[in-house]
């Protein structure tokens, strides 16, 4: 059922430049899908074993190490908020000055399209709903 609706609300997103030069269908406007001025991302550092729960508003950065990882949408679903969260997140290494991850990330299945460093792991817990 979750599957389902993920496939709905993919499908039903307009397409952004960024996702058309990478071939990845997106999220799109519909009315059972809100959008939110930001998201609650995780960061783990796998070498020090610690993690950490960002605020991030829509546009602006959070940082772990060397990477940067800056929010530029996050949509959830109107009936259930605490349900499921899409969020569109770029991830720049500031040591390499290379973009690593340019995508949709899914609060309920991060390894669906998911971050690849060897040494730390970002994912998005959930959209700021007030």
């Amino acid at each position: 059922m979750m599957l389902r609706a993920m496939a709905v609300f993919l499908a039903s997103v307009p397409t952004l430049p960024a996702a058309l030069a990478q071939g990845i269908a997106l999220p799109g406007a519909s009315e059972h899908f809100m959008r939110s001025d930001g998201a609650v991302i995780r960061g783990l550092d796998r070498v020090a074993g610690t993690s950490v729960d960002f605020d991030v508003d829509q546009n602006q950065d959070a940082q772990i190490g060397h990477l940067v990882a800056m929010l530029k949408e996050c949509r959830y679903p109107a009936d259930n908020p605490a349900g499921e969260a899409y969020a569109w997140i770029d991830v720049y290494d500031s040591r390499a000055d290379e973009m690593l991850f340019s995508g949709w990330m899914v609060a309920s299945s991060p390894a669906l399209n998911a971050l690849d460093h060897a040494r730390y792991d970002l994912w998005v817990l959930s959209c700021k709903t007030s």
